[in-house]
């Protein structure tokens, strides 16, 4: 282990010079072996036991859809080598970063942070495809939450959209593709270290390759208008949001927690839970997340309850009361025994991203300029970027526009009908894939293709980067030959394709089956019967209104006409009249069917 407060370029591996200043006199600074060091002491909670956290700045919105699961996949192996402990440890994998956490005596911490290390720069490949398994089996026993959607069709196929989707890479990703990323993603120039502790420990060997620091990825959009809506399941009511970085907007989303749980709760009683939460995405900006839950009978209710209250702190109606209070709260974790220690996770990561780093006394100001006015503003600036999931019913009518459910255009190429649908059709293009719907088209474009899994079958599944997907299955569209598949691969970039095992035989799907010629007999039969019952109620009818006629007539030309006589046969045809263009009617649907 090499350690060095006075180096000069202690100051560029842990970030910008402001950082620096802000934590120093607050936690102490150090590099390990070349990695950014924080620490801090925290006796209150006594013993020799510490905490420690090596984070990496790489996660799975670095990753593409194709090799989904890749950061994961390290993170496993790096932690293999520990085996069964009693050590509380584990491994996290977030979107921007992953995180190795430890807690234990000294000689403890030292052991993990070692191993971890050591596993990064040499890791088991032995287990790669065993775990590989392990991940496809946690993914599915892992819920994905009511939210689970909403990145997709926020930011589509790519960067912070893969958390919508299964670890693909998990099926196909080689010894090469997971040992270089750990070369060029794991390593010292791309880590943060922090440690409850007084002093660094000794013992360490945290080396690592040299590589750079990673900036978190751009942002992707899949959304050309907001604030925009999807329908979802009955019971969720969500709203996203992206907002810019601030004290203010951090306060702001416990008011909106507050004023959900008041106006849907305690006041309207159509939820259980109605909460906000505030959360960094990168250096610059976080997520704001809102949810409210409801019962069938009251999700309408529930909708308009959830715009109702945005709408009331964008045009400002935001009680002093309210500000206060979530200030209040915030400022309480300033009382938490040992700050500086508690503070660690969010100033490593502070550091990591590239965000700014404030010291106690710097956030304690900023909290007390937050105005109720700032509030209005973050609240119009999340409903300017909102994406809404919403049970039933659209919200078209709170001025929110429907995210894009076909794609604005289609390509030319041989045409396959469905076998099961005559309104549907799969075009194969050279330049992407289309599935022409009544509703409008479907299209992938090979340029744009985040993934496209490949079946020994034939079968072949396209997600584009807009999170628009197509399925390619040869039994189900006529014409789609062995060399249009093989056209179709050669057309889509090699490292978008995810190759997966073969299916059994009842697990290939098969066109629905048409109606036998058997059952086309007993239509005509059934017809017939139709038919004939129809001329025996036609003929009584027309044999009965003939004797009303003459009746009518008789009656008509009498010197006492008896009319109850006349009223009375009159009203026996029409059950008969209207029996008779029941029957006309019901064989006239029978033979279009």
């Amino acid at each position: 282990m090499t350690t060095d407060p006075h180096d000069d370029t202690v100051a560029d591996a842990l970030g910008t010079a402001d950082a620096l200043a802000a934590l120093t006199g607050l936690v102490s600074h150090t590099t390990t072996d070349g990695i950014p060091t924080l620490y801090a002491p925290a006796t209150a909670s006594g013993g020799n036991e510490i905490t420690a956290g090596l984070f990496f700045r790489v996660g799975r919105a670095d990753e593409t859809l194709a090799t989904a699961g890749l950061t994961h996949l390290v993170e496993h192996l790096a932690l293999h080598r520990l085996g069964l402990s009693d050590l509380h440890y584990n491994g996290a994998t977030a979107n921007a970063y992953t995180l190795f956490h430890v807690h234990g005596s000294e000689a403890e911490v030292v052991e993990y942070l070692n191993s971890v290390c050591a596993g990064l720069r040499d890791l088991p490949m032995e287990r790669l495809e065993t775990e590989k398994e392990i991940l496809r089996t946690e993914a599915a026993g892992r819920g994905g939450g009511p939210q689970q959607q909403l990145p997709l069709w926020r930011y589509g196929a790519q960067g912070y959209g893969l958390t919508s989707y299964n670890e693909l890479g998990t099926w196909s990703l080689t010894p090469d593709q997971v040992r270089d990323w750990a070369q060029t993603r794991f390593t010292r120039d791309n880590a943060v270290l922090r440690i409850t502790s007084d002093h660094v420990p000794e013992g360490l060997d945290l080396t690592l390759p040299r590589g750079s620091r990673r900036p978190a990825p751009a942002a992707t959009s899949a959304l050309p208008v907001t604030p925009a809506f999807i329908c979802g399941d009955d019971g969720h009511v969500v709203l996203t949001s992206v907002l810019r970085r601030s004290t203010a907007a951090s306060v702001f989303a416990d008011v909106l927690g507050r004023a959900l749980f008041q106006d849907l709760r305690q006041e309207g009683g159509y939820s259980y839970s109605a909460e906000a939460d505030y959360s960094p995405r990168d250096a610059d900006f976080a997520t704001l997340t809102a949810y409210a839950d409801a019962l069938p009978q009251k999700q309408d209710a529930v909708v308009g309850g959830f715009v109702d209250t945005l709408a009331r702190l964008r045009a400002g109606r935001i009680e002093q009361a309210e500000l206060d209070s979530a200030r209040g709260k915030i400022l309480k974790m300033y009382d938490t025994p040992d700050l500086a220690a508690a503070a660690l996770p969010s100033y490593a990561l502070s550091l990591l991203l590239g965000h700014r780093v404030l010291t106690p006394e710097q956030h304690r100001a900023e909290l007390e300029a937050v105005t109720v006015d700032d509030l209005r503003d973050v609240a119009r600036e999340a409903w300017a970027d909102a994406l809404l999931q919403v049970p039933g019913r659209g919200v078209d009518w709170a001025g929110c526009t429907v995210a894009p459910q076909i794609s604005t255009d289609s390509v030319t190429g041989t045409r396959h009908p469905s076998l099961e649908d005559e309104d549907v059709t799969l075009v194969i293009g050279t330049e992407g894939v289309s599935l022409l719907t009544p509703r409008g088209p479907i299209t992938v474009r090979y340029d744009a293709c985040s993934a496209m899994t490949v079946r020994p079958d034939g079968a072949r599944g396209l997600t584009g980067h807009d999170a628009f997907s197509i399925t390619v299955e040869p039994t189900l569209y006529q014409g789609v030959t062995p060399e249009r598949i093989a056209a179709l691969d050669a057309a889509v970039p090699a490292p978008a394709v995810v190759r997966m095992p073969a299916r059994p035989p009842e697990q290939i799907p098969q066109p629905r089956k048409r109606t036998p010629a058997s059952g086309r007999t007993g239509g005509a039969r059934s017809t017939w019967a139709w038919t004939t019952a129809l001329w025996l109620v036609g003929l009584l009818a027309v044999a009965w209104g003939l004797l009303c006629a003459v009746i009518t007539s008789e009656e008509a030309s009498a010197a006492n006409p008896e009319w109850d006589v006349i009223v009375g046969v009159w009203i026996m045809e029409i059950p008969l009249a209207f029996a008779t263009w029941k029957l006309y009617t019901a064989r006239r649907q029978r033979r279009r069917s």
